[in-house]
Parts: structure tokens; sequence; C-alpha cells
């Protein structure tokens, strides 16, 4: 099976991601994406990708910025951290029935996994590092309505102080 057709049958089938040697795609309907990984491996790579999207869910925002957001943990430092901490969500993806995380269809169900979890080092790691690396890429700050910083516009006194209109 060619790559091409790997990716057609797995939008098809509605699957999340493709996994190749050495990268991680997402078949997407507004966009196509990837991210080549170094020092971790694909799977570990596409399985952080889920896990950021659990830990922070947004709908509107697509994979490719949670890619970018962990893409961090892509590092010689630190790969072994990271692979350990997939290998022990994996396995409590076993425990209640599951080949690995991916694989736990429903959000719920991963969502209780990492409540399990959510005391460990390695959770924590994750959970603290997309704090930034997700909400601090301006490309999705439009998707929640935030305009950026102001001091360089003159501040919010005259330029929409009052025109917040989410709350």
């Amino acid at each position: 099976m060619t790559r091409r057709q790997l990716l057609s049958k797995s939008a098809m089938f509605g699957a999340s991601f493709a996994i190749g040697s050495g990268f991680v795609a997402g078949q997407a309907t507004a966009a196509n994406w990837a991210v080549e990984v170094e020092h971790l491996k694909p799977e570990t790579m596409a399985t952080l990708i889920q896990l950021a999207r659990d830990i922070y869910p947004h709908d509107q925002v697509s994979d490719e910025y949670y890619a970018v957001a962990v893409k961090g943990y892509d590092s010689a430092d630190a790969a072994e951290g990271i692979e350990v901490g997939i290998a022990e969500l994996n396995e409590a993806a076993k425990g209640i029935g599951f080949a690995n995380y991916i694989d736990v269809g429903w959000e719920r169900d991963r969502v209780d996994l990492l409540r399990g979890m959510e005391d460990s080092a390695f959770f924590q790691q994750i959970r603290g590092g997309l704090v930034t690396g997700l909400y601090n890429q301006k490309a999705i700050w439009p998707i929640f309505g935030y305009e950026g910083e102001s001091f360089s516009k003159g501040g919010y006194i005259d330029r929409g102080f009052d025109d917040i209109n989410w709350l």
C-alpha cells in the first residue's frame, strides 16, 4: 500500500492520524499537516497530540497547532521521559481493554485515564508545557477572539476596552 492510499483510506474511515517512519501526518478536512520526529517514535508523537487535545480540548483548533505545541518534547533530553510516560498511559489503556491510548474511542474514557495519572510528574510536565506551547501561538489567537497585546496599539482604553462580547 502506498502512502497516498494509506492517507486516503485513513481519511475515509475517519482516522485522525496516519503514522509512517519518522513522521506523523494528520488528515483534516481543512488542511493537511505533518510533523517530523527525530527522537520520539512516531506513535509516541501521535499519542502526545491526542493527549494534548484531551487535556486542552478545543474543537475549533486543528491538530496542527497541538502538534506544534508538543514538538518541543521531541528532543534528546526529553525523549526518554516522554516515551516512559506514554508507555504508562498505553498500559493504563490496556487495563481497560484497548490496545493503546489512541485506540480509546471515547473522549470521556481517555479523560478518565488521564484523571488517574494527573498527579504524576509526566502529566504535570505535559500539562504545564501546553499552557505556553499551545496558547502562545499567535495563529490561534483569532480563533479565541484575542487580539494580542495592546500597548503597541495605544492600550485598551481607547481601543476596545468595553467591546468584550464573549463574557
